[in-house]
């Protein structure tokens, strides 16, 4: 899964009612419901505030949540491929952050030898 990158303008167009869940740093995940959201939202309040890779790794591996799970806040460039690998599938970047530059840092990194949460085996298990 590669992540995508969004816009503000696209970020900020409505999406339909109760498809999107929007969550603090400090939510408590086992309690969430998750019929019929289609994207959760995690709040970046300062790019040094790293609870939010937890939560998505917390969602894809526990809760097993399949939908888009969106960055969204303090969002910088050198922070979206630990994202993808933590099981991001979008963000939104800081109004300050390059676009262009973003991509072609995630064009760069096709493969890693460790595993992650979208592919858990390492690199060393796989058929050549």
């Amino acid at each position: 899964m590669s992540l995508t990158l969004i816009s503000q303008e696209q970020h900020a167009a409505a999406a339909p009612a109760g498809s999107v869940l929007p969550l603090a740093n400090d939510a408590d995940l086992q309690a969430l419901v998750l019929d019929g959201v289609a994207r959760i939202d995690l709040d970046f309040p300062k790019f040094t505030d790293g609870r939010a890779f937890s939560q998505a790794l917390l969602l894809r591996r526990r809760l097993r949540f399949a939908g888009e799970i969106r960055a969204v806040g303090d969002v910088l460039v050198d922070q979206l491929v630990q994202m993808q690998r933590s099981g991001f599938s979008s963000a939104v970047l800081r109004a300050d952050q390059d676009a262009t530059h973003a991509q072609r840092l995630l064009d760069h990194y096709k493969a890693f030898y460790q595993g992650d949460v979208i592919d858990p085996q390492p690199h060393f298990l796989k058929a050549a």
